[in-house]
């Protein structure tokens, strides 16, 4: 039986995933928060699932890295520096990598590919997501993730696409651009929808997540698939078989 060990226990991700663990056939080794020492994890788990704070990232790689153990990284608002990290670790280690686990968001990022490569520039790309009051970073990770895809579809990068901030006489919309907008209130799990909005014509490709359950389950299925696989990065369309 596969052990997990959870960095950011004490997070609603990370009370979401300590209940799951136990139907979906695994154990579950103990878990750290702010201070701890993932070291302490490294030693009796198969597989880590890191949903801390970028602050920790380092820290976390480095004890992962010294133990051999595979590491699940669902963190939001990594910057470059963090990317560079995870790609020096899974240089010795297997990590996953991702925005959101849902599987539905996963299979949701590949008909947004799809639908970006097929349809030209003039239909213009809007990603609005919807999170709880809590949330602090912003566009949500899930957000990015299907930007990324779009860009993906059409041959270009987010960074010279994207578009996260309106306020003002901001002039028409520039072709091309990938748009972003981002709600926060109440307690809701995560809304995403995407809009591809051409002449006479309007394609919305959404997710709703109903609680957190559907993200520890996905978070789960996939570190399961992770442990023993072979040093590198991966991301949840591998899991998929995308």
């Amino acid at each position: 039986m596969t052990s997990i060990g959870i960095i950011g226990s004490a997070g609603r991700m990370g009370q979401a995933l300590a209940a799951a663990i136990p139907d979906l056939g695994a154990t579950l080794v103990g878990g750290i928060d702010a201070g701890g020492d993932p070291a302490v994890l490294t030693r009796d788990a198969d597989v880590l699932i890191d949903f801390s704070v970028p602050g920790a990232l380092e820290a976390t790689l480095a004890a992962a890295r010294a133990s051999g153990t595979p590491i699940l990284i669902g963190t939001t608002g990594l910057g470059p520096q963090h990317h560079a990290l995870i790609d020096a670790a899974a240089a010795e280690i297997a990590v996953l990598q991702t925005g959101n686990v849902s599987l539905g968001v996963t299979l949701l990022a590949r008909l947004v590919r799809d639908a970006a490569a097929r349809l030209g520039p003039d239909w213009d790309i809007e990603i609005l997501e919807m999170h709880h009051r809590h949330k602090v970073d912003a566009p949500s990770g899930t957000a990015l993730l299907l930007g990324e895809a779009a860009a993906e579809g059409r041959d270009i990068t987010l960074a010279e696409a994207k578009v996260a901030d309106r306020a003002g006489l901001t002039g028409a919309r520039s072709e091309g651009t990938i748009g972003f907008a981002s709600l926060r209130g109440g307690s809701v799990a995560g809304d995403h929808l995407v809009v591809f909005a051409g002449e006479g014509e309007r394609i919305e490709i959404g997710h709703r997540a109903e609680n957190r359950e559907i993200f520890a389950r996905g978070a789960i299925t996939a570190a399961l698939w992770l442990a023993g696989k072979p040093a590198g990065r991966y991301g949840m369309s591998d899991v998929l078989g995308l």
